[in-house]
């Protein structure tokens, strides 16, 4: 799993590496969001690692412990594993500690971070788990980078272990949009409906269902969806640029999906 995570981020490091010297102006400003998403993951990657690690030896020491009590005589220091293969005594120094106790708070705020997404979402509705957090954590990144094959696959493992989040739904259906998957994507955008109370998420969802029906060509229908997006929230102005794009049918559709909403 994580020799397939590495090898596409390394291929997406390589392809900026090899666009970054060439590019200027907007070009260079989204090269440099992406390496920052990049970033993110792998620091969110390192942070999992490290807590891993430390349940792990703490797991072994209190194994150890209950060991000795039950038998003196078989008690030994304990190793425990840290970078780079070589192995310290279980009594750590003051600044391992502080270092632990920092990643870990680093992880607590990780792992909120999705949580916290759903809450301002009015996901108070569905509190999902931290597997679940981690999963649209990295979906969300993916998605950021504009890789939406990989992406699907984070928010869809989500979906299945939390099929009421709100957060994992919203980016799975505006992935399966821009990988115009219309019909997949329209199901989850109803499903989010269906499930949030929250204006700014249920005005995406009706907005995106009508870029669903003005792809088809359904635009009467298309135009009452964008209506219905802003009447939900005024706020989103994307649903009004879509219905005037409707309305005056000058040649192609130039619609806005929402997923700028989803990025900032």
């Amino acid at each position: 799993m994580f020799a397939h995570l590495f090898a596409t981020m390394n291929d997406k490091l390589d392809e900026i590496m090899r666009l970054y010297p060439r590019t200027t102006g907007e070009r260079r400003e989204h090269l440099d969001k992406q390496l920052d998403v990049l970033k993110a993951m792998s620091d969110s990657i390192v942070e999992h690692w490290l807590l891993f690690e430390e349940k792990m030896a703490d797991f072994y020491a209190s194994t150890k412990a209950s060991q000795a009590h039950a038998d003196p005589a078989s008690s030994v220091p304990l190793a425990s594993h840290v970078p780079g293969g070589s192995a310290q005594q279980s009594g750590d120094s003051p600044a391992v500690k502080g270092e632990q106790s920092a990643c870990v708070q680093q992880q607590e705020q990780s792992t909120a971070s999705a949580m916290k997404a759903s809450q301002d979402g009015g996901g108070f509705l569905y509190d999902f788990s931290e597997d679940t957090a981690f999963l649209i954590s990295k979906g969300q990144g993916y998605f950021k980078l504009h890789m939406f094959g990989h992406a699907s696959c984070e928010l869809g493992k989500a979906i299945e272990l939390s099929p009421d989040c709100q957060l994992a739904r919203l980016f799975m259906a505006m992935t399966l949009m821009h990988m115009q998957q219309w019909n997949d994507a329209e199901k989850h955008f109803q499903i989010l409906i269906s499930l949030t109370e929250h204006a700014k998420w249920r005005a995406i969802g009706y907005n995106a269902l009508g870029c669903i029906q003005a792809v088809h060509m359904n635009l009467e229908l298309a135009e009452q969806y964008f209506w219905k997006a802003h009447q939900v929230d005024p706020s989103f102005t994307d649903s009004m640029m879509n219905l005037k794009c409707c309305k005056e049918r000058n040649g192609q559709l130039s619609l806005r999906f929402g997923s700028a909403e989803l990025i900032r």
